[in-house]
């Protein structure tokens, strides 16, 4: 009895005659936490821009800022004040849906990790790798330590999933 939990902590099937047994990953369930946690974070944004069409933004903006006790009247605060008031129905419109649909594919992408296929594989190396570029420019146009933080995090995601999609995702056999 104590050999056969020993060979499927190993990752062998105790007959030896099947596949690998999927072993646990630490590593794969913190991306699947980071990618539901980014999803969870995206919807609540869109239904929170849903919510605030037909709003007079700047004043809830202002609002916002009241409530967090930052001054509304500071330099950056004011622009993007101006920038909300300038928006349309139909602009917020389509940043809700795109914040949306994107939490989708995270959400999409989570749950293909979680059943360990290796389309997600590819999905959550894809869509990772994305951004790393744009990080990247962003640095190197104003440094900052969250997009820095943010950039080494994607890169360790890539990384890891790339190093280790053989042996944590079912292959197809044709």
């Amino acid at each position: 009895m104590r050999g056969e939990a020993d060979r499927e902590d190993r990752g062998t099937r105790p007959d030896r005659g099947g596949p690998p047994v999927a072993r646990r990953a630490a590593g794969l369930y913190t991306v699947i936490a980071v990618k539901l946690g980014k999803s969870c974070l995206l919807f609540g944004i869109a239904l929170g821009i849903y919510s605030l069409m037909g709003e007079d933004l700047r004043l809830e903006f202002e609002r916002l800022l009241h409530w967090l006790n930052l001054d509304p009247e500071h330099k950056f605060f004011a622009d993007l004040g101006a920038w909300l008031q300038a928006m349309t129905p139909s602009s917020i419109h389509w940043i809700a849906s795109g914040t949306l649909l994107y939490g989708v594919l995270l959400l999409v992408e989570s749950v293909g990790l979680m059943f360990r296929v290796f389309w997600a594989a590819w999905l959550a190396i894809g869509e990772t790798a994305f951004f790393i570029p744009i990080e990247i420019y962003d640095l190197m146009r104003d440094f900052s330590l969250t997009v820095l933080v943010i950039l080494l995090v994607n890169v360790a995601i890539v990384w890891y999933l790339g190093r280790n999609r053989n042996q944590l995702f079912h292959h197809v056999a044709r």
